[in-house]
């Protein structure tokens, strides 16, 4: 059975066409969550921005099983949560989680998963 999102393709607009591709968990297509939590690692391709996406409460046996995940396109997971847009442009290193309390993302320290 595949995944059901909360976006259809047509609804899916040109907001930052040309950033490249990223890696998303479901929680956010499918769940409809907002980005809790993203870093920017070393890409791994060419067309890897780098940028990984998490609505950040999700329990490690979630995280751990990859088929929570899909690569797509930034352009994508903006739709889903524009408040990442301003801060696209961070270097590798970059990491950002949501202040619940002020309701947006904020600069957090870069832990690389598994350290």
């Amino acid at each position: 059975m595949g995944k059901t999102f909360r976006l259809r393709a047509d609804q899916i607009r040109r907001l930052i066409p040309g950033r490249g591709g990223c890696i998303a968990a479901d929680s956010i297509t499918c769940g409809g969550r907002r980005v809790g939590w993203m870093y920017r690692e070393q890409p791994h391709t060419d067309v890897d921005s780098g940028w990984r996406f998490f609505a950040g409460d999700e329990p490690q046996a979630y995280v751990d099983d990859s088929s929570n995940f899909e690569i797509y396109d930034i352009n994508t997971i903006a739709n889903y949560d524009p408040d990442i847009i301003p801060l696209l442009d961070a270097p590798i290193g970059s990491a950002f989680g949501r202040d619940e309390g002020m309701g947006r993302l904020v600069s957090e320290a870069f832990l690389p998963p598994g350290e």
